[in-house]
């Protein structure tokens, strides 16, 4: 509804008087024209006749002002109260992230000048009045003023930035929900995500610089022999210091996955064989060395692990490594297990 500042019903007020009703609604809200950032700084002749029969509608707290995906076609700037915008217009309203746009501001520049449905759904936050101006009157509005031109200029450039803002840190927060999502919960070590994801990749590193790349497959020995014998968590607790091991020995550089089960696996980048190999033997070292109870009045379990060695070959893919290496495993298992097999 428009604000009734004016007796005179609208169909019989005259442009001077409805140009009047606008400039009271104006002073009403503290604020003049030229306080509006759309016209701060403008004195161009002509500009205040093309606002004379704008309106000035008055929105009750909560009310839409443009629902998404509808068609824009006008600048709102209010004059009094707040507008939200809503970042995820698919949301609840009262979960969204909102952006407020207060008294002077303007929304809806985008939809103008794009001709294109709004990208966004625009509520009042409390009862506000709203100058709107049509399509067609912003354009005569910038043909008529330089000022005018400059000044929407800077509020689209203000818009992008705070966009570019808000795309930077959702994009952020997806990157990080995305690398937890390749953590192992229970070992902390690299997932089977990561390793498929990352593995072809390190793979083709390796290859386009002529550089050597090892894996390692471990295997934890008659791990379910353990988990009768001392339990599920107690298996857990031995996962953890399985990875543990790993993760004490490697260098920054190196990768530990967790395969599955109680399968695990070395990513040796910028290394050879016989590399992989020794570093297999310190692996197996350690494990055995490793304490499980830290409750030294309970038998101590001997954890100990099998090592498959495996190293990249030319024109070799990620599963063919990871067959090499599993076959290698293979043969340290028939060898007696708790040892190493290249």
């Amino acid at each position: 509804m428009r604000s009734e500042l004016s007796s005179a019903p609208l169909d019989r007020q005259s442009p001077k008087e409805r140009y009047l009703n606008d400039i009271m609604t104006f002073a009403a809200s503290g604020y003049a024209l030229t306080d509006l950032h759309l016209l701060r700084g403008v004195q161009d002749l002509g500009v205040d006749g093309l606002l004379a029969d704008c309106p000035v509608i008055r929105v009750s707290a909560g009310q839409s002002v443009l629902d998404f995906g509808s068609n824009g076609g006008r600048l709102y700037v209010v004059l009094r109260g707040a507008l939200g915008v809503a970042a995820d217009p698919l949301a609840e309203m009262s979960d969204a992230p909102v952006t407020k746009v207060l008294p002077g501001e303007c929304v809806g520049e985008l939809s103008v000048l794009d001709e294109e449905a709004n990208p966004t759904a625009i509520y009042a936050l409390q009862e506000s009045d709203l100058l709107v101006i049509a399509a067609d009157r912003l354009w005569r509005l910038i043909d008529v003023s330089n000022g005018v031109a400059r000044n929407l200029l800077r509020l689209l450039s203000f818009r992008i930035r705070a966009a570019n803002v808000q795309l930077r840190r959702r994009q952020k927060v997806g990157e990080f929900y995305r690398q937890l999502s390749m953590i192992d919960g229970l070992t902390g070590l690299q997932n089977r995500s990561w390793l498929n994801d990352q593995l072809p990749a390190l793979i083709e590193q390796a290859a386009s610089a002529d550089n050597p790349l090892t894996i390692v497959m471990i295997d934890l020995d008659h791990f379910k022999q353990f988990n009768d014998l001392h339990g599920h968590l107690a298996g857990d607790d031995a996962l953890r210091v399985a990875a543990k091991v790993l993760t004490d020995a490697l260098r920054p550089r190196d990768f530990a996955v967790r395969y599955g089960g109680e399968e695990l696996m070395v990513i040796l980048p910028n290394t050879h064989r016989k590399g992989g190999v020794i570093v297999a033997h310190r692996l197996c070292v350690r494990t055995q060395q490793a304490v499980v109870f830290a409750d030294m009045h309970r038998p101590l379990p001997h954890l100990t692990a099998s090592f498959g060695v495996a190293s990249l070959i030319p024109g070799q893919t990620a599963e063919n490594l990871i067959a090499a290496a599993d076959a290698a495993l293979y043969r340290a298992k028939e060898a007696g297990r708790n040892c190493v097999a290249p």
